[in-house]
């Protein structure tokens, strides 16, 4: 089995449409999980594609890769 992060093969697609790392994307998804600890991977999957202009399949990888 291999030890590459779940959504990673998305990642440079990711980087390149919305102009920023990674890491920021997945920031947001902590901190968001942060203030609101209930909220499901959907939920936070709906809001990056509402608040950040994300499309479903790169939100969900974001999402994917950050550990709950």
């Amino acid at each position: 089995m291999s030890d590459e992060v779940k959504g990673s093969a998305y990642f440079p697609s990711i980087e390149k449409k919305y102009g920023q790392p990674i890491t920021h994307w997945q920031q947001l998804v902590r901190a968001y999980r942060t203030e609101n600890p209930s909220a499901k991977h959907m939920q936070v999957v709906a809001w990056l594609k509402t608040e950040h202009g994300m499309g479903h399949g790169h939100a969900n990888a974001v999402v994917a890769s950050v550990a709950t």
